[in-house]
């Protein structure tokens, strides 16, 4: 990673989000820039384009894996919890503690390959109370804080709202507003679902609207960040428009390209 830069010099960060298990691109992803950004869902739960990727098929098998998939993507979300009570029915352990396990496996991997300095914020699919365990000295954690990068000023907010999928990391409308509110007027808005714009939270490939915040978009025309950056929807419409003198970027499916997008002032 690039020295900090001093007087006149340009910063350069580079930013990824929902990087779903792909640490081999991720020690990477640092290369050339002064820092690195992670908006989060570092785990990979079930990968819609590869099912045989992940922690259900890992327990349940890619047949099953298949089967919940087509659920959820034809909104048959009732049929998919059954199916998978029926599944973790069979489990001998506490279902809890299987997932934790899981999850711990792949945040030692995922956090050993940040470099340093990386700033993250949560995703939908992370659960945030393992994060300090494995955030180490060149990673700063943040969620409804902000922090100075080379002269501007990033604001950060993790999670993603209530939806009939149920990941880990969901909270309430009211609670995403107040840590949007506690950010406050920011050079740099990042956050790891869109604004509520048709365009920027429909996924072409999923056939559904993921669930995009209302304050955070009003936040948007309020406070007039130069740059909202965000990811959660895999495959938008649109990954980058203007909202008045805000440039809103989708910076990516990280699991997907296995490129970070680059911010340079």
């Amino acid at each position: 990673m690039a020295p900090t830069p001093a007087g006149n010099h340009r910063t350069r960060v580079h930013v990824v989000s929902d990087v779903h298990g792909n640490a081999r691109d991720l020690a990477r992803a640092g290369e050339g820039a002064d820092a690195l950004i992670c908006l989060g869902d570092l785990v990979l739960f079930l990968d819609y384009a590869d099912h045989s990727r992940g922690i259900f098929p890992d327990l349940f098998g890619v047949e099953n894996a298949d089967r919940i998939v087509a659920l959820r993507t034809a909104r048959r979300f009732q049929e998919a919890r059954e199916l998978g009570a029926r599944l973790w029915a069979g489990v001998g352990e506490d279902r809890a503690s299987v997932i934790e396990k899981a999850v711990r496996k792949q945040y030692a991997e995922m956090f050993a390959a940040f470099p340093t300095p990386t700033y993250a914020t949560y995703g939908n699919v992370d659960m945030p109370p393992l994060w300090q365990e494995y955030a180490g000295p060149g990673t700063t954690v943040l969620d409804g804080e902000r922090v100075e990068i080379g002269g501007w000023v990033f604001g950060f907010v993790g999670g993603g709202l209530r939806t009939p999928m149920r990941t880990p990391y969901e909270i309430s409308d009211e609670e995403y507003a107040a840590k949007i509110e506690a950010v406050g007027e920011v050079d740099v808005l990042c956050t790891h679902i869109p604004p509520e714009v048709p365009e920027l939270v429909y996924d072409t490939v999923a056939r559904r609207f993921e669930r995009g915040s209302r304050a955070l978009l009003d936040a948007i025309r309020r406070t007039r960040p130069r740059y909202s950056l965000f990811g959660h929807v895999h495959q938008p419409l649109v990954r980058r428009m203007r909202i008045g003198a805000t440039e809103c970027v989708n910076v990516g499916h990280f699991a997907g390209t296995g490129t970070p997008w680059a911010l340079e002032w």
